[in-house]
């Protein structure tokens, strides 16, 4: 009787075990391939609140704590938010026709990443031993301070400006044939920014999600993309100016 009890314990904690290791298995799995092959930025933001988000936030924590890959000037929030957003811009390069797993793809991105950065941080370091013995001086003389006054702008009506100009823009003037895919993708994405930015508090994920967005929307590469929007930059440069 004792025995049985013993062995009835043990599958609990090895039930119990399980399932606190597989925060990331099958169901994020086929998460991950339906978030890859959404059609839309709305589906995509769906998908991840709902089945990646924190199986995400998880493996991430777990990671920096478990290899204890910290940053010297970021806390553990910092830290992680800037994994994590860095991550969703990697997750378009995951090929699941390899039949590899994304929870290892996605750990190696991470732990990469991770280490890059610290070692980047290292050389930073070195860097500003030798800029902090000649930057104290400098710093110190009237001539070389320069006080800058913070406007504050109204977001919603640069939003509202920018939209009817860029509206007006892509219809009027002469744009390469990736210039009026993008310009169309902008106009989509602008319309509908509210929902875009109240759906989560991490902005810079919101930038890498609409970047792979303005991909499949146009099928332009980054770098096709980069090149594309400095006219719609410009544009936007303008409408700032005439607004301060």
């Amino acid at each position: 009787m004792i025995n049985q009890i013993v062995d009835v314990i043990d599958d609990a904690k090895k039930t119990k075990k399980k399932s606190k290791e597989n925060y990331f298995d099958v169901r994020e799995e086929t998460a991950v391939i339906d978030f890859l092959t959404a059609n839309s930025f709305y589906e995509k933001n769906k998908i991840y609140n709902e089945f990646l988000r924190n199986p995400l936030d998880k493996m991430i924590s777990s990671i920096i704590r478990r290899y204890r890959l910290y940053r010297k000037d970021m806390d553990f929030k910092e830290l992680h938010t800037d994994v994590h957003s860095f991550l969703m811009t990697k997750v378009d390069k995951f090929k699941p026709s390899k039949n590899k797993k994304a929870y290892s793809y996605f750990g190696t991105i991470c732990k990469n990443y991770l280490m890059g950065q610290i070692l980047k941080d290292q050389k930073e370091t070195n860097r500003k031993v030798s800029y902090e013995d000649i930057s104290s001086t400098i710093e110190e003389r009237p001539d070389m301070l320069y006080h800058i006054d913070e406007d504050v702008l109204d977001l919603d009506s640069i939003i509202i400006e920018y939209t009817i100009k860029l509206k007006d823009f892509v219809e009027t003037q002469s744009l390469s044939d990736n210039e009026k895919k993008l310009g169309l993708a902008l106009i989509d994405v602008f319309e509908k920014y509210e929902t875009i930015f109240t759906s989560t508090d991490n902005s810079k994920f919101n930038k890498n999600l609409i970047l792979l967005s303005l991909r499949e929307m146009t099928n332009l590469t980054t770098k096709e993309i980069r090149v594309s929007l400095k006219k719609f930059k410009s544009l936007y440069i303008f409408i700032i100016n005439k607004i301060t």
